[in-house]
């Protein structure tokens, strides 16, 4: 069974989370996947599914008779996603369906992606940054929609975010190349949930100048948001 497991081209070994969706976000399609470890242990799982502008993962089991995901039982990985091919998965979220309908293979022709989950593992390990290529992108990338608190104009607009480097774009909508306004994060002071607005899920960025507020779809969503500036605000701290 391990045999036939690491021989599949779409299961990516030890993949983190945040890794699977800067892939997929960047370089897959809607339906695009892809089956990592779990951090739950042996035996244990996670799809990636790119469903439009996000990713979202499910829990896999695998067992003597085969994978397990929910109440159903595959014999094969081949099994599990011919079934899933033809009967949409339910975005716990959203609601969202989401079909399997390309596999995002592990080796592929875009090494510079690679690049960003090995700048992620040799920061993990304690490596420090001339150690890496100088070329690559920064790990932390994410892309999404997020509404935004207007600064003249105290009304909320749905804006299309990107995350790249140490800079945090975002666009009148996804379609559109020219963004409002970036946002240099080596200005940024802090990053946190905010509760000052009478909306839910709301995070805020600080700046010198202005505090922005945003808000997510939901608070997992948020949480990650958060959580990824403050990886980034931490390193580049350590670099001054």
């Amino acid at each position: 069974m391990v045999k036939s497991l690491e021989n599949n081209r779409w299961y990516h070994f030890d993949l983190s989370r945040h890794a699977a969706e800067a892939l997929l976000l960047s370089n897959g399609k809607d339906g695009s996947y892809l089956l990592r470890n779990s951090h739950e242990g042996s035996g244990s799982f996670a799809l990636s599914v790119r469903a439009k502008d996000s990713v979202k993962h499910f829990h896999v089991t695998r067992k003597s008779s085969g994978y397990a995901f929910g109440f159903n039982e595959f014999a094969s990985l081949q099994d599990f996603v011919s079934h899933f091919a033809n009967q949409p998965l339910l975005g716990s979220e959203t609601g969202t369906l989401i079909v399997l309908k390309c596999p995002y293979p592990w080796r592929v022709e875009e090494p510079s992606i690679y690049e960003s989950v090995r700048v992620h593992t040799a920061m993990q390990t304690g490596r420090t940054e001339s150690d890496l290529v100088a070329n690559a992108p920064s790990f932390g990338t994410k892309e999404g929609y997020l509404v935004k608190l207007g600064a003249v104009v105290k009304n909320w607009k749905q804006r299309w975010f990107t995350l790249n480097r140490n800079e945090l774009k975002y666009f009148k909508d996804k379609m559109f190349d020219e963004p409002i306004r970036t946002l240099d994060l080596t200005a940024c002071s802090a990053v946190q949930f905010d509760y000052s607005k009478d909306r839910v899920n709301c995070f805020c960025l600080v700046f010198p100048e202005r505090t922005f507020y945003l808000c997510a779809k939901s608070g997992v969503e948020a949480d990650e948001w958060i959580k990824i500036i403050r990886w980034k605000l931490s390193h580049i701290r350590k670099e001054r």
